[in-house]
């Protein structure tokens, strides 16, 4: 590689000298590039925000998923207390089928006797059932809430733009950036550049 004389027109000591570099044509490029990439870091803070929100507080994100692990605990503790209802119905129910003193115990509660008993009735007292069975609750699911994605982007592209504009005025500030027209001495209608002389 040759080494020559480069100016990089964005490197500049003060408002009117010019640094200039002795290195090879790539590097200089890449210097000059490096000062403008600047720029991308409200590209960065936007996709940043975007993607913070997106997986603390987003449709599949940490928040919509705890409510779901929420709702797959309430459903799973009533499915146990169900399951264990069952068993205990079933129990009992295997109990009826077969054993002929709690097949005697049921029927005496509802007013049967056999042969041989003597049935007392006592006024003012019905049947009583002792036994309420309970079937189990109803539990249905619920939305899950979360930040629409059209919000997440929105939030990126804000902070994106307003990075932007804060890096932007920074450097107008600094007077590395001029939005005025530069103006041009003319010696009678023939105009002089400023340029670099090699």
């Amino acid at each position: 590689m040759f080494v020559n004389e480069v100016v990089c027109p964005k490197t500049k000591k003060s408002k009117n000298a010019e640094i200039r570099l002795i290195m090879s044509p790539v590097y200089s490029d890449n210097i000059c590039i490096m000062k403008n990439s600047k720029y991308l870091l409200a590209a960065l803070a936007g996709v940043s925000v975007y993607v913070l929100i997106s997986i603390t507080s987003g449709a599949n994100g940490i928040w919509a998923v705890n409510q779901l692990n929420d709702q797959k605990r309430v459903i799973s503790s009533n499915t146990q207390k169900i399951e264990s209802l069952n068993e205990e119905l079933k129990l009992e129910k295997a109990a009826i089928q077969s054993d002929k003193d709690v097949i005697a115990s049921y029927a005496r509660k509802l007013g049967y006797v056999q042969k041989g008993e003597k049935l007392v009735k006592i006024n003012g007292l019905g049947v009583i059932q002792d036994r309420q069975y309970e079937t189990g609750t109803v539990i249905k699911s619920t939305q899950v809430v979360s930040v629409p994605e059209k919000v997440c982007k929105a939030g990126g592209l804000i902070v994106g733009i307003l990075v932007f504009f804060v890096i932007l005025l920074f450097d107008v500030s600094r007077g590395k950036i001029s939005f005025s027209r530069k103006k041009y001495e003319t010696i009678s209608g023939i105009p002089v550049y400023d340029m670099p002389q090699i």
